[in-house]
């Protein structure tokens, strides 16, 4: 009688179910470092999956992997001798820093994107004549058309010479540098201490910028990366603060120009119907990463690091290290974006 009973216990009991995932947006604390998680399973994607991806991010010479839903972490991983705590450069998805600091000295009424780059450097900062300078705008820097020569990545006045009226040609450089130089005359402060009052401290990035000769490169670890990933998931809001103008926000991840409608305000825009590459005037037809989600903004900078922000799945993707192809590195976009997709796709379709 009690075998029967304990079968009948047995035969009765029923799996327990996994709990449903938090899809409340979460954010951070800025003062300790506590983050809340949920897990693959819960979300109900293919655990099985992610040891294949997790062999190709090692393969591909990645240092660090993240991977949020609505802000909570699924996947933090690091490999070949990275950690939570290392710092790497973001290199070119820095640029969508300056983008939103530019976008805060906007709305703090310190600037206007719409004015003549002159306004802010005076007259003679480019090596060209006045008629053509003055057609350049803060506006034709945040989206890559000031028609400046894209002939060198060294900023200096010597190589800031005339190719093209300012709107009617793009061309990826460095010129996004003269941002900075614009943030601080308007607020009448370095670059940096504005980017740490106004962005970095309120949303609890660590990092620091390097300036170099040729370079102006940000530096963090991934979590940092992370958190401004988050702030542009909730268009500038942190929090119950908005930080950056949603409007503005809006405006830098929609496209900026009809040359290159894959690129804003130097956000790079998924799902248009053609894109160009950096060093390049050839128009690529179709989206730029077809295995990513359409409505995809990224933050992309060389040596492939990446941040993908994906509002329709309230996702925010880190990935940083060296180039996926030493042989072969590239200043943003690669064919390893399509191939990473590929592999995210089988975990969380």
């Amino acid at each position: 009688m009690l075998f029967v009973t304990l079968i009948s216990l047995i035969s009765c009991t029923k799996p327990i179910p996994t709990p449903a995932p938090d899809t409340t947006m979460y954010f951070p604390s800025n003062t300790d470092g506590n983050w809340e998680t949920t897990s693959a399973t819960q979300l109900g994607w293919n655990t099985e999956a992610i040891e294949d991806l997790k062999t190709f991010l090692v393969r591909k010479n990645t240092k660090s992997f993240m991977i949020l839903v609505n802000g909570r972490i699924v996947m933090e991983e690091y490999f070949n001798g990275h950690s939570a705590s290392s710092d790497w450069e973001w290199n070119s998805a820095g640029k969508t820093l300056t983008s939103v600091t530019t976008g805060i000295a906007q709305q703090e009424g310190l600037l206007n994107i719409n004015d003549k780059v002159s306004d802010y450097l005076g007259t003679g900062w480019a090596n060209m004549p006045l008629e053509k300078e003055n057609m350049i705008t803060v506006r034709n820097l945040l989206s890559m058309t000031s028609g400046i020569s894209d002939d060198s990545q060294l900023v200096i006045h010597r190589n800031l010479t005339y190719v093209a009226d300012a709107g009617t040609r793009w061309a990826y450089s460095n010129v996004f540098q003269l941002l900075m130089d614009i943030d601080a005359k308007a607020a009448n402060s370095n670059f940096e201490t504005y980017f740490n009052d106004k962005l970095k401290n309120k949303i609890g990035m660590e990092g620091f910028w390097r300036f170099g000769i040729i370079f102006k490169i940000y530096h963090s670890n991934t979590r940092s990366m992370a958190r401004f990933g988050l702030l542009a998931l909730n268009r500038g809001k942190w929090k119950n603060e908005q930080i950056i103008s949603e409007n503005y926000f809006n405006e830098s991840i929609t496209s900026s120009q009809n040359i290159n409608p894959s690129y804003g305000y130097l956000w790079w825009l998924n799902g248009k119907a053609k894109y160009m590459v950096p060093r390049s005037q050839y128009v690529f037809q179709g989206p730029l990463i077809p295995n990513a989600p359409s409505d995809m903004y990224a933050a992309l900078g060389a040596s492939d690091q990446k941040l993908y922000i994906i509002p329709s799945k309230k996702m925010v993707i880190v990935r940083m290290g060296e180039a996926s192809d030493p042989d072969n590195p590239t200043f943003a976009t690669s064919g390893f974006d399509n191939a990473l997709w590929a592999k995210i796709n089988a975990v969380i379709n």
